[in-house]
């Protein structure tokens, strides 16, 4: 390196602060700048923020929304099934007089056949303990009666119970043998 080149080196290293050079200058971006910079993105920051709030407040109503609609419709299929058993029921209750007693009772007949499948479509499950032990959780007491056979095991049952998926929909109403 040439003496020239030396002292250009060791004058710019040494430069009192706020002498720069025409370079630095170009490259340094005023405070001015900085601060509009800064305000953009906080703008940009700010409209992000106000667009995911936006879509946050829309998927909770749909959310609520759909959740109504479901408690609302939940039997709807269930009822669907039901008027098949209605209009058997009407249809027998509309021939009168006409219907013998043996075609009213298969009528009957098959109008249960129908609630029955539809009870198996939607999981309700007949329950009808008779000579089980008595449940609590799945059977109601109306009374106790003198019986032959296990103490509190179930002696005759007066409304049949039913299950929900699993879960006790109707408990059965059931008499209880006695304890000896």
């Amino acid at each position: 390196m040439s003496e020239e080149q030396l002292l250009q080196q060791n004058a710019s290293e040494h430069a009192a602060p706020g002498q720069t050079g025409e370079a630095e200058k170009e490259t340094t971006p005023s405070l001015e700048e900085m601060l509009r910079q800064a305000e953009l993105n906080a703008q940009e920051h700010h409209d992000a923020w106000l667009r995911a709030k936006a879509e946050t407040e829309n998927v909770r109503r749909r959310a609520v929304e759909d959740v109504e609609k479901a408690r609302k419709f939940a039997v709807d299929k269930f009822a669907g099934e039901l008027l098949a058993v209605k209009d058997s029921l009407e249809a027998a209750l509309s021939t009168g007089d006409k219907a013998s007693l043996e075609s009213l009772r298969s009528g009957v007949e098959l109008t249960l056949k129908q609630l029955v499948s539809v009870f198996e479509k939607n999981a309700i499950q007949e329950v009808n303990p008779l000579d089980q032990k008595f449940d609590p959780n799945c059977h109601q007491a109306i009374g106790m009666v003198d019986a032959e056979g296990e103490a509190n095991t179930v002696a005759s049952v007066l409304q049949k119970g039913y299950l929900l998926n699993e879960r006790v929909l109707r408990p059965a109403m059931v008499m209880v043998v006695k304890p000896k």
